[in-house]
Parts: C-alpha cells; structure tokens; sequence
C-alpha cells in the first residue's frame, strides 16, 4: 500500500466501480479498496441466506421457497433503459463481455386505480385505453412531434424553442388533459415528481425519445433490460475491467481514513496502519460523514412471491410507476419485479420490490399502494435507508463523493451522477 496512485477509490457500490473502470480505461492509477469482505455496497445483490440473516436475523429460510444459491436479491432494484447512459458507458468499455442481458417484459402505469401499458409511440397512444377518442388524437399528434425532432435541425421544431419554453407550455399547445400529462411525464419521461412542467421543454422532449429508442432497440414491450444474475454482476464486471487495465483491488480493509494535508486537500488513505498516498478520492458518503449531509429516506419492500404481478400480461419482468398525483404524494412509487427467467429466484419465484422517497415515518403504511398490486407474497420485508448527498467543494479538497441512490426503479439518475464526477475528476466529458 505504499505506493502513490492518481485515484484512490473506496467503496465498490455501482457507482464507484464505474469510476474505478473509467478511470482505469484512461490509463490512470487507481487503488480500489473496501471495508466489506464483498462487492457492490449499498448495491449489492443477496442470496436468501444472506437476506434472511441481514432482515431476520438467526431464522432460516422456509425450504418451500428453494435453494438459496438460486437468489440474487438487489439492495437497489433497477432496470437500465436499453439505450439510455449506462448501456453506452457498457459498450464504450467492454464490460458487456462481462455479462448477459435480457429484454424487460413490460413497463406499466398506475392510472385512476388501474395498471396500463404505456404507450410510447403515436400508434400505442391511439391502442392504449389510458385515454378517451379525442385524447389519443391528440396525445397522438404529440408523440409525432416528439418522434420527428430533432435538435439539430430547425425544421423539425415547428417554430418552437423548446430551450425558452417550459413543459407545461409545450403540452398545452397540444391541449393534453392532466391524466395524460401525468403518463408522459412520469411513466415515458420518468420524471420523479411534478418540478419538470415549469423546467425548459427540452427536457421532457429527450427523455420521451430515450423512451422510444430504447423500446425499439430490442423490440420488447419496454425499454428496459436487465442483467442475468442479479445487479450484483455490474460492480464486479466493472471491477474486472479495472484491474485488467491494472487497477488495484483491496477488499477487507477496515476503518479506511481519508487523509488531509495542512490545506484541506487529500494526501491519501490510512487503513490498518498502512497509509495509501494519492491526489484524489473517489467515495460514497459513508467513508466522509464529515463532508455530506442527509437529504431524504428511502422506503423499499421486498417480496417473495409465486406468481407475476397480476394484470401485467403474465410478464416475469416489469416495472410499474405510480406518478405522485395518483396518491397525492409528493413523489412518486415505484413498482420492480424480476423472476427466475432472469436467474434471480428458484423456479416458479418472484422478486417485487415497492420503492418510495419517504413522506412519513411508517413503511408499512406508506408503501401499502404499491404492496396491494402484487397479489398474495410469501414473504414480506421492509428496508428502510438514508439518503445523503456531499456538502464540500471538489475542486478544494480533492474529494469526489456520491450521492446515495434514489427510490427510482432506473439507473438513469445514477449515471448522470457517476458521469458528472467523471468530469470534475478528469476535466473531460464523456458519452
């Protein structure tokens, strides 16, 4: 550990195992270390052994839900959109060799106290029973608009600049009612909460044609996918990438320290008496409490079930929004579920996950919503988690932080952060 590295990182979450892959690909030196015996942190994926034990201590799983070797349960359930950043920073390097993925069967949308496929195109909005006649007209000419532009070119804007106007004026001009605006803006665009109408349209605009390109790149019925085995197999597919380009690996390292010279700035990381030199750390917020604060409560169920969520088409994999006004919250719910045809459970099983940003300090109650859509579940835990984001300055003390991950059931949010760390790090932009 003696040695000086360019990049020290700590923590082997998700998101610090793509810096750690990244960095490495750049060519730069970076030690990567972790005071768990395993990977993925806070995003790591659980065999019933190990869930059992972290929710209900010394108790053994019932054998009637199978072998625990055939569970990969993520503490941090999320799809990929199949043409969103995260794919792209896969392909950009070579972790996809790594692993396999397959298409998600179905993304859905909770709506007046009924799940319905989104629609994601001007043909599925004249199908889809979210809408009456002259809405799905309506909403039609919309997703035409959406699917026609494009930035770079004028002609395709209709006389509007989306930069100067806010998504609420844009959907007006097309005269959609408040139950389709809540669609589009929370099951197409994925938007959290309701702040996106008064942001610049452009937004909402890319995000409806991420939606769309991703459903059509593996002509599935959404635009997500996900990885056999479990999420777990992304830090670690990330991991190896690092150390083929000659990153150093340390797992097991205790009390890691970040070190700070006279001027605030890292000097380097003490772990067991040994002190690692480096000009830059790479962490998540629990190796510098000093330097982040809390923002919010994550609530997530976690269900075992023998069955797929009912009224989704049977599908085996799938995700179900409920936008905020549907319950009157201030955020949104998310509804995951992943089965054995993704090797994640025994046969016959079924993983569904309700997430939430915390409004209350009751779980149980918070999340009923979404709990009552899964049908009968045979087993039920409640995880509950802070979320914190940094309170330093970077461009002072040398120190990177993440933020904690949010409730949502997408990496969309998670890469943008791992790629704008990327860039305060290195100075450049990437994908």
């Amino acid at each position: 550990m003696d040695e000086e590295y360019d990049v020290i990182v700590l923590g082997t979450g998700l998101k610090e195992c793509i810096l750690s892959g990244l960095l490495s690909v750049d060519r730069l030196k970076v030690l990567h270390m972790d005071r768990n015996d395993y990977y993925g942190g806070d995003s790591t994926s659980l065999n019933l052994n190990q869930l059992w034990k972290r929710f209900k201590g010394d108790e053994t799983p019932p054998a009637s839900i199978g072998a625990s070797r055939d569970y990969n349960v993520d503490m941090v359930p999320k799809f990929m959109m199949a043409n969103g950043a995260l794919v792209r920073v896969l392909i950009h390097t070579g972790v996809t060799k790594y692993l396999s993925f397959k298409a998600v069967d179905g993304s859905y949308v909770f709506n007046k106290g009924k799940i319905h496929k989104v629609p994601s195109t001007d043909m599925e909005a004249l199908k889809s029973p979210l809408m009456g006649l002259f809405e799905k007209r309506r909403a039609g000419k919309f997703f035409l608009y959406v699917q026609d532009y494009k930035e770079n070119d004028p002609s395709t804007h209709k006389g509007l600049d989306l930069t100067k106007m806010t998504s609420k004026q844009l959907i007006s001009k097309y005269g959609l009612d408040d139950n389709t605006i809540d669609f589009i803006g929370h099951a197409v665009a994925l938007h959290k909460d309701d702040s996106y109408l008064s942001e610049p349209a452009i937004e909402i605009v890319k995000r409806m044609k991420l939606y769309a390109e991703s459903v059509a790149r593996f002509q599935g019925g959404s635009p997500y996918i996900y990885p056999l085995y479990g999420l777990g197999e992304l830090p670690q597919g990330f991991a190896r990438l690092s150390a083929v380009y000659g990153g150093t690996y340390m797992l097991n390292k205790p009390e890691c320290k970040v070190e700070f010279d006279d001027e605030g700035k890292v000097r380097g990381v003490t772990s067991e008496g040994e002190t690692a030199k480096g000009k830059k750390v790479v962490c998540d917020p629990s190796y510098v409490p000093e330097k982040v604060k809390k923002v919010g409560k994550v609530f997530r169920a976690i269900a075992i079930m023998s069955h797929p969520i009912p009224n989704t088409a049977e599908s085996h994999s799938v995700q179900i929004i409920i936008p905020q006004k549907q319950l009157g919250r201030r955020s949104d719910m998310y509804v995951f579920c992943c089965s054995y045809s993704h090797n994640v459970a025994s046969k016959g099983k079924f993983i569904a996950f309700v997430s939430a940003q915390a409004e209350s300090d009751n779980p149980e109650a918070e999340l009923k919503p979404g709990i009552d859509l899964l049908g009968p579940v045979d087993e039920l835990f409640f995880d509950t988690y802070d979320r914190y984001e940094p309170t330093n300055d970077p461009s002072s003390d040398n120190c990177f932080i993440s933020t904690s991950y949010d409730a949502t059931t997408h990496f969309e949010s998670t890469v943008m952060d791992v790629l704008s760390l990327y860039t305060k790090i290195t100075g450049k932009v990437h994908f």
